[in-house]
This record gives structure tokens, sequence and C-alpha cells, in this order.
């Protein structure tokens, strides 16, 4: 299958990131090579590109398609919580502009064998990055039923979360769960038919809810983006697109503490930090698609893009 993916807020982003053509910018999360096709197109002999994804699937199609562009490239198979390291590995001390679109691509949720999708029956899996061990079969089958209801609530925002767990639980005391199809099913049992017929697909928010803990994808994004700060000249920005409301609250939050000058207790009197920020947010509030960017990409509805710009 052809990794296709409809690249979410695409002229947005990059009239956003203000590129250089003899700059250097990452693309946190490859994917398609949608956004980076765009940011290549900018740069000129003299720039430089970085394209990371754990999905070494996302790696080989990006490659081949920006291969026409002249700026200089590095594809790196990572997850972009190292972008330090990343960095360090290539001698590069600064960069001037990153971006990141989180969450799952729409060729992973396509890609039935990859067990993202509730529309599909396929093993339980849900890895964005295929070479780590850690799947959606280890969270079902093996959490216990109080951490089951911890990760379909907190990362779901599931109002059925504790009966979800429950029944996952009831059912794998009797068999090992090893699908997609059988999770569904589980699902569409213990949530109540009143509940099924309003809203969305009974099982969206459960399937979300385990593919952020199988990618710990809430866990690294609050010092992902303090190092991207760390390593942006000035006038270098940050553009991050979430799906997801708390991811979209991580962003806000940090940005906001990065661009707040002062960080002493708020009983003190007067400032002693002598802080500066480290960031001016230059999207106070989320950018979002346009009505008719929803129209044609009904997955791009809940986007949410924040920039901000080194100090």
């Amino acid at each position: 299958m052809n990794f296709e993916h409809v690249s979410v807020l695409l002229e947005e982003t990059i009239e956003n990131l203000n590129i250089k053509s003899n700059g250097i910018y990452v693309d946190g999360t490859l994917g398609g090579g949608g956004h980076a096709s765009k940011i290549c197109e900018c740069l000129g002999k003299d720039g430089l590109f970085i394209g990371i994804d754990q999905d070494k699937d996302a790696l080989n199609t990006a490659s081949k398609r920006l291969e026409k562009y002249q700026n200089k490239k590095i594809f790196v198979h990572d997850n972009f919580s190292n972008i330090k390291n990343i960095l360090a590995k290539h001698n590069i001390s600064k960069i001037d502009g990153m971006i990141m679109d989180i969450g799952v691509s729409s060729y992973q949720l396509d890609e039935g064998s990859r067990g993202f999708s509730y529309m599909q029956d396929a093993p339980l899996d849900m890895r964005m990055d295929q070479t780590k061990a850690f799947s959606a079969k280890d969270v079902i089958n093996n959490y216990e039923e109080e951490e089951l209801v911890r990760v379909i609530k907190e990362y779901g925002e599931e109002r059925w979360a504790k009966r979800i767990a429950n029944f996952i639980v009831e059912e794998r005391n009797n068999k090992v769960i090893r699908t997609t199809g059988e999770v569904v099913d589980i699902i569409k049992k213990a949530v109540p038919s009143a509940a099924r017929r309003d809203g969305p697909h009974p099982a969206k928010r459960t399937f979300q809810a385990i593919r952020i803990e199988v990618n710990n994808e809430l866990g690294i994004l609050e010092q992902t983006i303090r190092d991207i700060s760390e390593n942006l000249n000035p006038g270098g920005r940050i553009c991050i697109i979430t799906f997801h409301s708390l991811e979209d609250r991580i962003v806000k939050n940090t940005f906001k503490d990065l661009s707040t000058v002062c960080k002493c207790p708020p009983e003190y009197p007067i400032c002693r930090c002598n802080g500066k920020a480290d960031i001016k947010r230059i999207t106070k509030k989320p950018i979002l698609p346009s009505a008719v960017e929803v129209e044609k990409n009904p997955r791009s509805r809940s986007a949410k893009l924040r920039v901000a710009e080194k100090a």
C-alpha cells in the first residue's frame, strides 16, 4: 500500500514557519512528506531539511518524494523526542524551525494490518515504530484493570472507561485477545445501546487512548517542545499541529510557560529571578482548518495549529 496522507493545515503551517532559503528546518513527523515537500520547495541548495519519523514506511516513501528538490536532506529513523541527540549526532547546534503533526497518519489508519483502525479487523498492534516490542496487545492483555481504566479515561476521555476495562478483563480471563475486531466487539457490549446511537463510533475513544499509551505520545511532548526551543536560532519557529484536546493543552501550557518572563513564585512581591522569555507566542489562539478543508478532508476537523518563535 502506498503511503498516502493528506497534510492538514498545510498552507497555514508553511506560512507560519517563515522559511529562509538557506535555513535548517526539521519535520519531526515526516509522514508521507506533504509538509516536507512544501518546506523543500522554499529551500535553496544551501538549505538543509531534516526529516524524522519512527515509521520506516514513511521514511522510505518521503525520501523518494523529496529527491527532486535541490536542497540538502537528512532522514532519521527515530522519535522526535530525541531531537537534541539527533542534531548533536549531525553536528548541528541550532535550527531555524521545526514542525510536528502529532498523531496517527491517514496511511496508518487505512493500512489495516497496522491495527490502528477500529473499522478493520487486524492483529492488535498500533506501534508507530514497528521495531519496538511493546504493542496494543500488551496493553489489552497485561494491564491491570485500574490501569486500563486510567488509560481509557485519561487519554480517550471516555465516560464508559470503567465498564469497558471491566469487560476487557472478563473477556481476557477466557482467552488472549488478539485482534482489533475482538476489542471492538467487547466495547460494543460494554457501551450501552443509547450511548452507541449518539455520537461517534463507540470504539473511537478507546482506540485513541490505547494508541497514545502504546506510543507514549503525551509523555514526551512537553520535554520535546522545551528541547526544540533550546535548539532554535533567534527568530526560529515551532509549528505544532494537534488533533486531541490533551495534546493541545500540553502545547498551549508549555508555550505559555516558555513565553513567561518571570518564573518567581506568585507570593514574591517583586521579581527576583531576572528571568527572560524563551519564546514568543505567535498564536495566542490556535489556527483551525477552514470549512473548505474540513469538507475535503473530514479528518482535519479536530486539528489545531499553534506557533511560537524563539525570543
